[in-house]
């Protein structure tokens, strides 16, 4: 299946002064673009064209050779995730159980924007500050170039993108500056308060964790033994026993 482009969730000027229409249109109209054509190309006629965008990232990560392909299938969900991220008249201190979790693990919100903001502007060349669950806890790190936390096995919540082209025609080499107006104006905290809501056994982390344990336990042998003694159950003296236990059941009518 071909990906497509996704709409931005705003207008493209809805969030100036913070964030200029140019460098959306930049940003979103030619960058985020041109990764999805490539990974188009990329998938085209190959095994990776019926999977979903991050099955293709697991794939492309545990496979060498693959890091074209993984650079622009990573850079399609970071982006689409980040679109989401931002808002008109956003910022601030979240509420919420969201909230109540950042005062919790990062002992009070002036903690995290802190934690945040070093790993924004500590990235050294391109690349993400996250806010994640990790283990159960909320985190902030920071990935290099393309690379998403789902990766790693956290679960995403917020992210900045601290590419140069995400702040460069606004802030020039300010990073700080894009960073603390990402923080006090543009986050979408109601997006990550949904991420946050729906994280665990049903996110799509853990849906990743339990193929590959699948997989795994397909590979070591186990799932043929335990067919086997399965059959031989069947066929064997528990089968016996089974069917005398059914006719009992039968002259009793059933109870």
């Amino acid at each position: 299946m071909a990906f497509k482009l996704p709409d931005l969730p705003f207008a493209q000027d809805a969030l100036e002064p913070h964030m200029s229409a140019d460098t959306l249109g930049f940003h979103h109209g030619k960058h985020h673009a041109s990764y999805v054509k490539k990974l188009n190309k990329a998938i085209e006629g190959t095994r990776y064209a019926q999977m979903a965008l991050e099955e293709i990232i697991h794939a492309a990560a545990d496979e060498s050779g693959k890091q074209d392909l993984f650079n622009n299938a990573a850079q399609h969900w970071n982006h689409s995730f980040f679109w989401n991220c931002l808002t008109a008249k956003g910022g601030g201190r979240p509420d919420g159980e969201l909230g109540r979790r950042i005062e919790a693990d990062f002992g009070g919100y002036d903690k995290f924007a802190s934690a945040f903001k070093d790993a924004a502007t500590g990235q050294f060349g391109s690349g993400w500050a996250w806010l994640v669950v990790d283990g159960g806890k909320l985190k902030v790190t920071a990935t290099p170039n393309a690379v998403p936390p789902l990766v790693r096995g956290q679960e995403a919540l917020l992210t900045c993108d601290v590419w140069e082209h995400a702040y460069y025609l606004d802030y020039q080499n300010r990073r700080a500056d894009f960073v603390d107006v990402y923080l006090g104006h543009l986050v979408d905290w109601s997006f990550a308060a949904k991420r946050f809501a729906n994280q665990g056994e049903g996110g799509r982390v853990a849906a990743h964790r339990y193929q590959k344990a699948q997989h795994k336990f397909a590979q070591s042998g186990k799932a043929e033994e335990g067919g086997r003694a399965a059959r031989q159950a069947i066929e064997g003296d528990e089968a016996e026993e089974l069917e005398r236990a059914r006719r009992k059941t039968a002259a009793r009518g059933g109870k």
